[in-house]
């Protein structure tokens, strides 16, 4: 496999393909970024000499935010939203399946800020790693009055259950690690200079067992969670509806003029829904 991406760094060695997102300011999930990791994930799906992946940044702020807001208001809406027959037409959703599905385990490395579409990225993946007093997670979607379009509402509530699931999901506040590993959203919260070698050795220990061993025991946990089409079918149904609402374009234009999706903007984002509710 040749690898090359404009988004995102590749290391590959004894069975463990790292890709190192590098995508400055702050690791938005833009377009490109999102094209890159779907690619990637079909490439590295299909890698037989593959066994473990590890997502992670090297910035120490960031992960991935969110998706790209203002890649969001493009989006076109002359048309009504539509439901889609059977399976999900939502080109995320397809992504972040790949990721679920693959008979590789993936692991993901989140030394900053993870939240919205990264947020839904990582919930796909099969293990999640966090630093104590750095990591955050978010799920702000609502804030800006739509909701988790790339498989959150069907994700998250696998992972934390009901309750919690929807005061990340209503309450759009920051996750600390400590919490986020009590929940289950990460599998450990570690020290700061713990986290990458814990999921290094991790990985490296991991694809030294059979490859055929690894993806039949992840397909058997995975189809486990039942059967998440339907309700993805209906999450990129309301979602596309929401997205046409005055009050939503409203508010994603508003917290783009009060600093969101800038690198200082972005670190107080808790601070930004609290202007935003001012208005």
């Amino acid at each position: 496999m040749a690898y090359d991406f404009a988004c995102l760094r590749i290391e590959i060695g004894e069975g463990v393909v790292w890709a190192t997102i590098e995508h400055p300011p702050i690791n938005l999930m833009t377009p490109a970024l999102f094209a890159d990791l779907a690619r990637f994930a079909g490439e590295v799906a299909a890698d037989d000499d593959v066994r473990v992946v590890v997502l992670r940044s090297d910035d120490p702020d960031f992960f991935i935010p969110h998706f790209d807001v203002e890649a969001i208001l493009g989006f076109p809406t002359d048309a009504p939203p539509a439901r889609a027959e059977g399976v999900s037409s939502n080109p995320f959703h397809a992504m972040c399946e790949t990721y679920r599905r693959m008979p590789k385990a993936t692991l993901v490395e989140i030394a900053g800020r993870v939240g919205g579409g990264g947020s839904e990225l990582v919930a796909s993946c099969d293990m999640r790693f966090g630093a104590i007093g750095r990591t955050v997670i978010s799920q702000p979607e609502v804030a800006i009055g739509i909701l988790p379009g790339g498989s959150g509402t069907q994700r998250l509530p696998r992972l934390l259950g009901r309750g919690r699931a929807l005061e990340m999901i209503l309450g759009c506040e920051d996750l600390d690690a400590e919490t986020a590993e009590r929940w289950g959203y990460l599998n450990r919260a570690l020290p700061p200079d713990e986290l990458r070698p814990f999921v290094d050795r991790l990985a490296r220990r991991i694809a030294r067992f059979p490859a055929r061993a690894i993806a039949s025991a992840k397909k058997l946990v995975v189809d486990a969670e039942g059967d998440l089409r339907a309700g993805l079918v209906e999450e990129d149904f309301l979602f596309s509806e929401l997205i046409r609402t005055p009050e939503a374009r409203r508010r994603m234009k508003r917290f783009l003029e009060v600093g969101g999706q800038t690198r200082e903007g972005e670190l107080r984002l808790n601070e930004l829904w609290q202007e935003m509710l001012r208005d």
